[in-house]
């Protein structure tokens, strides 16, 4: 884990930023002292479809409605 006063940070954000890309931790210290560690983000992959049969929608769900329980419901 390499570490970077806040003057050698901001001047080599971009260099910093690339770093942490490649999945290294970068810490960020003022006077000798960490302050603050850049982590790279985690993202999921996400996967079509993994939401099946776990939702269920009720018979009628996409009728129409009257104008009268169009304006209970939203307000219009």
């Amino acid at each position: 884990m390499a570490a970077y006063n806040v003057h050698e940070a901001k001047s080599s954000l971009s260099k910093l930023l690339e770093r942490v890309e490649e999945g290294e931790e970068v810490v960020i210290a003022r006077h000798g002292t960490p302050v603050a560690r850049l982590v790279p983000v985690v993202r999921k992959k996400r996967v079509l479809g993994s939401m099946r049969g776990l939702i269920k929608e009720e018979k009628g769900w996409d009728a129409p409605l009257s104008d009268q329980e169009a304006e209970e419901q939203f307000g219009i």
